[in-house]
């Protein structure tokens, strides 16, 4: 049995605390909790390209990611996703595949429960089958399943129909009806989405689809899918249960109204700051708001509107300003583009001891590293020297270069260029075993 775990953006944000009162992310709780249920040997991730090394420092470099050429929704992805494991991983038909959104916040009892939908599926012709937890209150924050109790085998009923957020009477309806929850989790065998991929016209193989990515149709795989499945079963869970995929339910988890540097005024009610800048954040008697900081940005928002923050991101082709790698981290802290086409960026860069960064060249640009602390080897054109606090190094155009930190090392980095992206951006070695065998001296 297959699990493919979409990640959406939120869900790498430190925010939750775990039973050792450290903060992890939305990924980081789900992940732990696939372990405890001895899933994790199964797990693909689906991402975008600029979050898979945030992916492998939160959790492991060995992770099996999936990588989209671009973002688009959830039906590409799971395209995608369903292609990778037909021709890539090469498994039969019949393999059970589960797709798990990352942003559910559940016990751990809740993942143990996922391992007998591969049961359910071969003892039943249904072509996929849904988890829905039963509800606690009439919210009108989540779509409902409305389970056939005259169909279906055992606890697993038919689905007879979908009821996208009611009202709150139409909610409490619905929970009289013992409708459920929809939680997002759906199983199905391989081969029933690659015949329905064959019968779109759209590439089984995983290399072709990948070329072929931005001729998807941009759509939910709820839309493109679930609702025009011919026999769906929803399999019912009764326990704790809540999505945190809007800043308004994340909010109701967190154990402290702020975080980082900020105040919030005694007359604030139901107000939360999330503030990852180094500034101070101030809020004064504003109350059910939500305000959330980051070097990419920063939202004010109220709360219960929290959740059309993805309909404004959908057209912003905006430069990360900060990202997590395997190695380290870094924060973009200055940019600017002339007109004649120059580009000038310059950034913070932490590298944890005994990491390092790609072996890489650049032939548009030229950077400048001045180390602010810290001891590493820097390797440049095939050379490596010693460098520690003070030293500054020049890297032209053209040049293979990386930095091995033996203590934690900090750094300014100023690019200057024509093209500072990740076009011009090509990676030689990974690990420092492989660069130190590529290169021949030691200054």
């Amino acid at each position: 049995m297959a699990f493919v775990q979409r990640l959406q953006i939120e869900a790498v944000f430190n925010v939750l605390r775990n039973q050792n009162q450290q903060l992890e992310s939305m990924l980081q709780r789900v992940w732990s909790q696939l372990k405890s249920a001895g899933l994790d040997g199964s797990i693909y991730v689906a991402t975008s390209k600029s979050q898979s090394e945030i992916i492998q420092s939160q959790l492991d470099s060995s992770v099996r990611l999936i990588v989209e050429p671009e973002r688009r929704d959830t039906f590409p992805a799971i395209a995608l996703a369903c292609t990778y494991l037909h021709s890539i991983v090469k498994a039969g038909a019949n393999e059970m595949v589960c797709v798990l959104p990352v942003d559910s916040y559940t016990e751990n009892h809740f993942y143990s429960r996922l391992k007998e939908l591969e049961q359910l599926s071969a003892e039943s012709d249904y072509e996929m089958i849904l988890i829905g937890v039963k509800p606690d209150h009439p919210s009108e924050k989540y779509g409902y399943i409305v389970p056939d109790d005259e169909i279906g085998m055992g606890s697993c009923k038919r689905v007879k129909m979908f009821v996208e957020k009611p009202q709150k009477q139409r909610a409490q309806t619905l929970m009289e009806e013992n409708a459920l929850w929809n939680c997002g989790i759906f199983a199905f065998k391989l081969g029933y989405m690659v015949s329905l991929l064959q019968e779109r016209g759209i590439p089984v193989q995983y290399e072709k689809l990948q070329s072929a990515y931005d001729t998807l149709p941009k759509t939910s795989f709820d839309y493109e899918i679930v609702e025009k499945a011919g026999t769906l079963a929803v399999y019912p869970y009764n326990g704790s249960w809540k999505d945190l995929g809007t800043w308004e339910t994340l909010t109701e988890e967190l154990d402290t109204s702020l975080q980082g540097k900020g105040t919030i005024s005694e007359l604030c009610r139901n107000t939360h700051v999330i503030n990852e800048l180094d500034i101070p954040v101030k809020v004064i008697d504003l109350s059910n708001i939500v305000v959330a900081a980051s070097p990419d940005g920063i939202l004010v928002s109220d709360k219960s509107a929290s959740r059309k923050i993805k309909d404004l991101m959908n057209d912003t082709d905006q430069r990360l300003m900060y990202e997590e790698r395997r190695w380290g981290w870094y924060r973009v802290l200055d940019y600017t583009n002339d007109r004649s086409g120059n580009e000038r960026l310059t950034k913070k860069i932490i590298v944890h001891a005994g990491k390092n960064p790609s072996y890489q060249i650049h032939h548009k640009r030229k950077e400048v590293w001045t180390i602010l602390s810290g001891e590493g080897i820097f390797a440049m054109n095939e050379q490596l020297i010693h460098v520690s606090a003070g030293d500054v190094l020049q890297i032209p155009a053209g040049a293979g270069h990386s930095m091995k930190a033996t203590t934690d090392l900090e750094m300014i980095e100023v690019q200057m260029g024509s093209e500072l992206g990740e076009e011009d951006t090509i990676r030689l070695f990974l690990s420092w075993d492989e660069i130190e065998r590529n290169c021949s001296g030691r200054g």
